[in-house]
Formats: C-alpha cells, structure tokens, sequence
C-alpha cells in the first residue's frame, strides 16, 4: 500500500481531507484533539503553509495518515504545535510503527532522510524495540484517572495530605463568608467571555509576565476561540469556572470524545494561591463526573496529557510513558547522526559525550515546533511541546 502526500499551503487544504481524517480518527484514537475540529483551527493559527498531509491507501479511506511539517534538510516530524498534546500521526492502535514511516520517509518529496513521530501514546503505540532504522526516546509519563465505582470510594482512596487540605482550605472560606460554586459552560457563545475570564487568571501568574497569557490578538486565543467554539457546536466542550461569590478564581478547558475527558489547560487566580482554588475545583470537578457515569453518563476516563507532575500523584497513581520516534531511511544515518551528536556535545562541555546528549530536548514555552539543535539536525524529531497545564494550586 502507498503512501500520497497532499500540501497544504492554507488551514483550508485540510479541509478536503477533514472527513477521511475523521474517520480514520475515530477508528483507530478516538481523541478529540486529533479531530478536524481541533487540527484545522491548530493549522490556521500556527501552520506555516510548508506542512502537508499523508495518506496510507485510498485517499478517502486511509488506513494511516499524517501531517507532517519541515525541519533541517532532509528530514520531516509530525506537526505539533505545543497546544497539540500529541503529534499528528493516525494508525491502527498496535500496528508496527516503523515499516509504515519506513513507506512515508520513501513517498515523501525530496531526498528524505529521516521522519520523526513526535509523542507517541504508548497506549495506542507500545515503543518499538530500536533497530538500525528506527530510533525510540523518552519524553514524559502522562497521568489519567478511571471513573471506576463511587467517588466516595476514589476520594476515600486519595492521600490523607489531600482530604485534609480540602477540607481545611473550605473551611477557611465558609468562616470568611465565601461561597463557592462550579459552573460548566458548554455554548458556542459561552467560549469568548469565557477565554477572556482565562486569560486574566493566567496573567496572575508567569505567563502574564512573560507575554504568553491568552488574550485576543495572540494567535493561542485565535485558535482556542475558533476550537473550543467547534467543539461546543458538537455537544463536547467543557469549560469549567470555579467561583468565589462572583468572582472567577480558577478555570479548565476540556474537551470530549466517547469515552474521554481530555483536559486541556489550567488556570487560578495568583491572589487566592492560599486557599488552593485550582484544587477545590478539581474536586468539584471530578465528583460531578463521577456521578454523572454512576447516572449513566459516558466519560470513564479523565486524561491529562501532560507531564506528570507532584500534583497529578494527588489525583491517580496511574501513569503510562509517551515517547519520540525517528524513522531513518538508512542505518548509517542514524549512525552519522549519533556521530554528530557526540562530537557536538564534546565541543561543548570539553568533556567525552555518551548517547544521551542525542536524547530530543524540550522547550515548553513555545507556542509551535521548535527547530532541532545543531546536535539533533541529523534526523531527530523536532522539539515539539506538550500542552502545557498550569500548576495546579
């Protein structure tokens, strides 16, 4: 089966392809930020007019695709602006990673060296064992929580440190006079007064202070706002606003599909950091979804796609790895390229290199995929940034 390779010179390309990507999608993921509601609004927002999309068999009933995007001379990864939590690679869960990029690395134009899959959910794709033309390397361990049983009995189950913080954090604001509440918006034109709400809560924190809080006129609100507003007109958006009386002191976005709560961005008002709004929220959160699958509800599966942080292990001890992976067209390329990455890391430190200075970086405050080092230009997947979750109070 072959490979054809589609540019995309506009977000609006992608268009002619939404159906079959979808289905395919659905197939074979099932996750709502890998759907044409989310990838076309990520390509308009950031795509450059350089990515393509690659299509395994019948152009309408693929049975792989991607999209992929440009890096140093002869190679090609997975588009995956930060916002996207996994790069843009779709095929059967389980089928064997590296003959299909073997095809895509010989059907792409140009003399292709190597491609790169840019995080990889090992829950869909078990990492291969490497070989002279496949290359694996760790990036993170992503946390989910399973809607199993009462939440009575999850929350029983959750550290001590954490029923008891709650509960002194509620008690402290009932004696204030403070009360809270949970609001879960889910309408077209709930999403602009909503993201304006976010974006002030993240200019409370580093964000405001380095310029990347959401706001209108950035390319991240852009893309949100037209996001959030497809997934709201399909029914699958949610976005929750914790209140003081109020006042809006902390926010997730999510968004559905089947089965799945996917969370995508977090945010709390800096001011209330002493009272942990973020986390009294997640509560709230996590026990209307526990009681609405016990009512018959769809979601079982909460998934947070991001590094697995100190305040996840408050929530779940489940964690599965995501990973990298460079498809190289021939072995002595993978060979040079370790060569150089060696050589490099030696210049640097004055110091004998080992493998590990090959090993794809991160550099999680961009907004898009970050160009390879001089190091990792011989073939490693270009740097590309998880959804970033702010830290969660």
């Amino acid at each position: 089966m072959t490979w054809t390779i589609h540019p995309l010179p506009t977000a609006d390309a992608f268009a002619a392809h939404a159906a079959a990507w979808d289905a395919l999608q659905a197939r074979v993921a099932g996750l709502p930020f890998l759907e044409s509601a989310f990838v076309q609004p990520l390509l308009s927002a950031f795509g450059t007019g350089r990515e393509l999309v690659a299509l395994r068999g019948p152009v309408q009933a693929p049975t792989a695709a991607a999209i992929l995007t440009p890096g140093r001379r002869g190679q090609w990864t997975t588009f995956q602006p930060s916002q996207l939590p996994l790069g843009a690679w779709l095929s059967e869960a389980g089928a064997p990673l590296a003959p299909l990029a073997g095809e895509l690395t010989r059907a792409l134009p140009g003399l292709t060296l190597a491609v790169g899959l840019t995080q990889i959910d090992s829950l869909f794709h078990p990492r291969p064992a490497d070989t002279p033309h496949w290359r694996g390397q760790d990036y993170i361990d992503t946390a989910w929580v399973d809607i199993e049983g009462s939440f009575d009995a999850y929350w029983e189950a959750r550290g001590k440190n954490l029923r008891q913080n709650i509960r002194k954090q509620q008690k402290k604001l009932e004696t204030s006079g403070i009360q809270t509440r949970l609001d879960c918006l889910t309408l077209p034109e709930d999403v602009a007064p909503a993201l304006a709400h976010y974006g002030r809560l993240e200019a409370s924190g580093w964000k405001g202070n380095e310029g990347t809080a959401i706001a209108p006129g950035h390319p991240q609100y852009a893309f949100y706002l037209s996001m959030l507003q497809n997934f709201c007109r399909l029914g699958r958006a949610r976005l929750y606003q914790y209140r003081f009386n109020d006042e809006v002191v902390a926010m997730d976005l999510c968004i559905l599909s089947g089965d799945r709560i996917v969370i995508l961005k977090t945010a709390y008002d800096e001011a209330h950091k002493a009272v942990s709004p973020s986390t009294l929220m997640r509560q709230q959160q996590f026990e209307d979804l526990f009681k609405d699958a016990a009512a018959g509800g769809p979601v079982r599966r909460i998934e947070f796609y991001g590094k697995v942080m100190e305040w996840h292990t408050r929530w779940t001890s489940t964690a599965r790895p995501v990973y990298h992976g460079t498809c190289y067209r021939w072995g002595w390329v993978q060979s040079l390229h370790r060569a150089l990455a060696r050589r490099g890391e030696a210049g640097a430190t004055g110091q004998p290199a080992t493998d590990s200075s090959t090993d794809v970086g991160t550099n999680a405050g961009t907004a898009g995929p970050t160009a390879p080092t001089a190091t990792t230009a011989a073939a490693s997947p270009a740097t590309a940034a998880p959804t970033t979750q702010a830290s969660t109070s």
